[in-house]
């Protein structure tokens, strides 16, 4: 998880917590039906389902797959996202925000998709937002609404994570990101093990690395998989239908779900959702490629190290300095 995609959540739900005292009159007004859809994936954004349950606090429900492939392998993978994780993470933390590393330890008996996995590695983060979301939500948020609370349990090629708000939102929000990552192009049709009823709730959209557009702000040449070229495999760059010819490559299977209660200012909400989640799934999976020859050869044992390097070093960014990486719309 990145911050990025946290600063989605928390615009949402303190707007929508902030001003629906009638929540079933809004959704009359913007909901035909028990379903509607975001804008269509021609336009550049990631589409989802909404299911809206009726009744005196309605909740509403996000749910949709997202597919993107890479051209490395499933073992590859395992070190480079966590590789990038820690870099990012470091982008992203100075002056007072960014991360703080709770826990970061082994778990067993832990049952994950169905008992299929059962060990692993778990962390807990917070992250302290602040400036990462808009301006017209800072001038807004009370004090301590602005930190969200990362649960995650990697179990390798299967991960779980859950975001929450315990202080503020409370149980009236939580967002699910379950990864399945596997040795394919992406054309697994259930590999979540979804039965029939979510199955026919999930839209499915594909990110591609190489030829989706980028945001100019952004964009770096460094991290263009249309141009790189890596020394330590010979890989890239990435041109025209690229999927097709590439060996290796393997695909991460992503079930995104958010629930949470009060939903307002359907327009500007829904917009910066669509916008920043094609954003940061995008931008990060163009740096874990572009970043190859930077983590290629790491054994789990170094990323463990830097893990902890991680940490020390953002323990001390946090508390100093100026505020770094993604601002919050202005």
């Amino acid at each position: 998880m990145t911050m990025g995609h946290l600063h989605v959540l928390r615009a949402t739900l303190y707007v929508a917590q902030k001003f629906i005292d009638n929540v079933d009159s809004t959704f009359s007004a913007v909901i035909k039906g028990d379903h509607f859809r975001f804008l269509p994936a021609s336009s550049g954004f990631i589409y989802c389902t909404i299911v809206v349950q009726t009744g005196n606090k309605s909740c509403i429900s996000i749910f949709w797959g997202i597919r993107v492939v890479l051209p490395i392998t499933v073992e590859e993978y395992q070190v480079g996202q966590l590789y990038s994780v820690a870099e990012a993470s470091k982008n992203e933390t100075g002056g007072g925000e960014g991360i703080e590393v709770l826990k970061n330890e082994p778990f067993e008996n832990v049952p994950l998709l169905g008992g299929k996995f059962t060990k692993g590695q778990y962390t807990y983060k917070i992250y302290h937002l602040a400036s990462k979301v808009p301006a017209f939500i800072r001038l807004l948020a009370p004090k301590g609404s602005l930190e969200i609370h990362e649960e995650a349990w990697n179990a390798y090629p299967y991960c779980k994570t859950v975001i929450t708000n315990p202080d503020y939102m409370k149980n009236n929000f939580f967002i699910s990101i379950e990864t399945m990552h596997c040795p394919d192009s992406g054309d697994q049709h259930n590999v979540h093990e979804l039965p029939p009823e979510k199955l026919k709730q999930r839209d499915v959209v594909f990110i591609d690395i190489a030829n989706d557009s980028v945001e100019s702000r952004d964009y770096k040449e460094t991290e263009d998989p249309t141009k790189f070229k890596s020394e330590k495999t010979g890989r890239g760059p990435l041109v025209g239908n690229w999927q097709k010819n590439c060996t290796p490559i393997m695909c991460a299977y992503k079930l995104v779900t958010v629930e949470f209660k009060w939903f307002g200012l359907q327009n500007r909400v829904e917009s910066f959702i669509q916008k920043t989640e094609r954003r940061i799934f995008l931008n990060f999976h163009r740096q874990v490629f572009c970043w190859l020859d930077r983590w290629h050869g790491m054994t789990m044992k170094d990323i463990r190290d830097l893990e902890d390097k991680t940490k020390r070093e953002l323990d001390e960014q946090r508390n100093k300095g100026h505020v770094r990486g993604t601002q919050g719309e202005e």
